[in-house]
């Protein structure tokens, strides 16, 4: 998959992630507990972060010995909301395709 439609899915997941939270369908509390959870409990630190939608912002958050991830929302509000998580994590750099190659 390449980094553009990477990038749209995040998009669009963000999108989706919003109307759950609306429905109440996700797991929120105050960003600096979901920070403290994360690092404590977890080990993971933030690797990565982007807009989501207009007013969201996304972070991926990772640990190195364990694997595990979390992708979080914060509202405008301040709320963090757990959106997704995992194993297994591995952080890859690719270089974009030259311009007018198939990805």
């Amino acid at each position: 998959m390449n980094q553009t439609m990477f990038a749209l899915s995040l998009g669009l997941g963000g999108m989706v992630a919003a109307a759950d939270i609306a429905n109440g369908a996700t797991q929120c509390d105050a960003r600096e507990r979901i920070l403290n959870l994360l690092s404590e409990t977890y080990g993971e630190t933030r690797r990565s972060v982007g807009i989501a939608g207009e007013a969201a912002i996304m972070e991926l958050f990772a640990a190195e010995t364990s694997g595990t991830w979390t992708i979080t929302i914060t509202l405008p509000d301040g709320q963090m909301c757990l959106m997704a998580s995992g194993s297994n994590f591995e952080s890859v750099s690719e270089e974009l395709p030259a311009k007018g190659e198939p990805a």
